[in-house]
């Protein structure tokens, strides 16, 4: 299915939707990118129950879910274990936030859904008033690195090879697909 980011809609992960989230998790493109299944729905349950500061969301596109997407304090992050797991959160500005997303089902996979739901997100967050958005692809990750680059999100160049675990990359208005509202 594809979808442009005026068709994309967000509403927060409540725990009826674990069971749809561990049938997404345990596919192999989630798989190559994020955690054991299991661990991760354990962190998605403790951000629905408050443990955590991450707010975790499903995108539509009319009444269907077609994904998860999160955005996270990186202030939040800037204890231990975090430090020394993923130095790069020392780097980044005061007030940042994260932003992790993926395609639920494989058949929605190469269609421009990531972009479209990306670029919606980002406008939502902007309208909320975060200025400092980034995005931490793996660096072999090229298909999420190209979809970032499309919604809008630009390589901190001064952060550029510096940490293998992550490509960094930083919310650009100017370059996003909603242009010149955001600017």
């Amino acid at each position: 299915m594809k979808a442009d980011a005026d068709e994309i809609t967000f509403r927060p992960v409540t725990d009826g939707d674990l069971p749809m989230l561990r049938s997404w998790m345990v596919q192999p493109h989630w798989q190559e990118w994020w955690g054991d299944a299991e661990t991760e729905l354990g962190y998605v349950r403790d951000m629905i129950e408050g443990r955590d500061t991450t707010r975790p969301y499903l995108f539509l596109v009319g009444d269907v879910p077609m994904g998860y997407i999160q955005y996270w304090f990186i202030d939040d992050h800037r204890r231990e274990p975090w430090l020394t797991d993923e130095p790069w959160i020392a780097e980044l500005p005061a007030g940042s936030i994260g932003v992790d997303l993926s395609i639920g089902d494989a058949a929605g996979l190469g269609k421009g859904l990531g972009s479209a739901a990306l670029a919606a997100f980002v406008r939502t967050l902007w309208d909320e008033g975060f200025r400092e958005i980034i995005i931490d692809p793996d660096p072999a990750n090229a298909r999420a690195v190209r979809a970032y680059h499309k919604a809008g999100f630009r390589t901190i160049d001064a952060l550029k090879g510096r940490f293998d675990s992550v490509h960094l990359m930083r919310f650009d208005p100017n370059a996003a697909m909603f242009g010149e509202e955001a600017a």
